[in-house]
């Protein structure tokens, strides 16, 4: 499989402009259509502050078909009552109305700031001007359009067989812990079985999107989608999960190196768990930890954070400090005298020798059983509180 950014799967179109959703000008509206049939498969946030769009985006992808998504970045239209969701129903009907499609085979999306209404009568002044067929391509104007507080695109495509599945996604904070992306959105022009292709999207999404978390908040608005249209016929589905796997993962290593004021990468692999969901939860706490994120940003070699954060799973009876074993790439930290073992000065200098790059792995062995896990992250600095205590202002 070919890693490059220049290709994109046939029979999608982009449309992209500034709607005054944010102030500086920017596209900040995105049509993504399929122009043949497609199928979909969808996960959204569990927040009980769900907004409109998330509702209506589950109601349209029940039934398994879609032809796209309508994104407004900037905006999420959270809170804002009836009136909200009367916006967000006729921004998606005026879309479907102009691509000649039913409204219910649209998506739509919408991140940003929370209690706003949409600026109706500049999107309908915009939406009076869209027109079909929508340019072909585009996924780089559609990456920058449905950014918010990214500092940077992102975007990942890989081909399997004669298809190529893309992804775009938006996100740097607010990511946890349900679906832990924000916006992310795939396309792809090979054709599946609609139930394999749903069981092989929220397998990838477990592994990847529901993998990362930047600081324990949870979006009101996730929404990560699949959009398949079957233009380059059938694929073997063992190689497209690897494709839809390996797009996944690098959108995921993009957030979590983008998110707010980060600095570094943070990568947790846990292995030895009871089961894949204790290893996820330790790993989790040890990402998720203040502690542990100020240490890695600041290089300081406190290792015993790591061994503090997994103590923090009090209800995992079955953890046992003497099982465990912690490393900071392939330096073994914990316990003490294992084959092999250095001074403490000579492990704090291996430690912020590993704590100086841009990517920081932690293992963690529990000793318990093969359960095992990785979930990404990344430190906590001072740019994250600057960035969001002036967030709305």
């Amino acid at each position: 499989m070919t890693d490059s950014n220049t290709y994109e799967p046939r029979g999608f179109a982009v449309h992209t402009a500034p709607v005054g959703l944010g102030d500086d000008g920017r596209d900040d509206f995105t049509v993504l259509l399929s122009t043949a049939p497609a199928t979909v498969s969808a996960v959204f946030t569990r927040s009980r502050f769900a907004g409109p769009s998330v509702v209506l985006s589950r109601a349209a992808a029940a039934d398994h078909r879609a032809r796209g998504v309508v994104v407004l970045a900037r905006n999420a239209n959270v809170a804002t009552g009836a009136e909200g969701e009367r916006n967000a129903r006729e921004v998606r009907a005026a879309v479907a109305q102009a691509a000649g499609l039913p409204e219910e085979e649209l998506l739509i999306a919408s991140t940003g700031v929370i209690g706003r209404q949409y600026p109706m009568p500049a999107l309908r002044d915009h939406l009076k001007t869209l027109t079909v067929p929508l340019p072909d391509g585009g996924f780089d104007r559609a990456a920058r359009a449905i950014m918010t507080t990214d500092t940077r695109p992102k975007q990942a495509c890989r081909r399997v067989g004669d298809a190529v599945v893309a992804g775009i996604a938006k996100g740097v904070g607010m990511m946890e812990p349900d679906m832990a992306t924000l916006l992310t959105f795939f396309a792809t022009d090979a054709r599946l079985d609609p139930a394999e292709q749903d069981r092989i999207f929220r397998r990838v999404m477990a592994r990847t999107f529901n993998a990362v978390s930047i600081d324990t908040d949870t979006s009101t608005s996730d929404t990560a989608a699949l959009f398949a249209n079957g233009l380059a016929g059938e694929v073997d589905p063992a190689a497209f999960e690897e494709a839809l796997y390996e797009v996944a993962l690098t959108l995921v290593k993009d957030i979590a190196r983008d998110g707010e004021g980060a600095g570094k990468l943070i990568e947790v692999r846990v292995r030895g768990a009871r089961d894949d969901a204790q290893a996820k939860r330790v790993g989790k706490a040890v990402v998720n930890s203040p502690l542990v994120k100020t240490a890695v940003h600041g290089g300081d070699p406190n290792w015993g954070r790591v061994a503090m954060a997994i103590g923090k799973c009090s209800d995992d009876t079955d953890i046992e400090q003497d099982r465990v074993v912690i490393r900071f790439g392939e330096v073994a930290v914990y316990p003490p005298g294992l084959p092999g073992a250095r001074s403490e000065e000579e492990v704090r200098d291996a430690v912020a020798a590993e704590l100086a790059g841009s990517e920081v792995v932690i293992g963690i062995d529990l000793g318990i059983a093969d359960g095992a896990f990785t979930v990404y992250g990344c430190d906590l600095t001072e740019g994250y509180i600057r960035l969001n205590a002036d967030y709305s202002t």
